[in-house]
């Protein structure tokens, strides 16, 4: 089931709107209310990157960060520098 990238660009926007909101209310750290809506911005950027490449088989060039991508930056960076040495 494909999904209009339209639609799903409004998502993410409003997505990206009540994480503003949330982020500019925090009670705290660890305010459930800002990471609920972290995962909220996530899943919906996904979702628009997803249905924007099915559509016309482009992506946005961005990306969501997980748990391991501390992992993955350490990895890129080698990766730039040996990029860097071949130029």
């Amino acid at each position: 089931m494909s999904i209009d990238p339209r639609v799903a660009l409004e998502a993410f926007t409003a997505a990206l709107e009540e994480h503003l909101a949330a982020a500019s209310a925090r009670r705290g750290p660890g305010d459930p209310a800002v990471e609920a809506a972290f995962f909220a911005v996530a899943d919906a950027f996904e979702v628009y990157d997803d249905s924007l490449y099915e559509a016309y088989g482009e992506v946005t060039g961005l990306g969501v960060l997980d748990e391991d991508s501390d992992d993955d930056e350490e990895e890129d960076v080698d990766d730039e520098e040996d990029l860097e040495i071949l130029q």
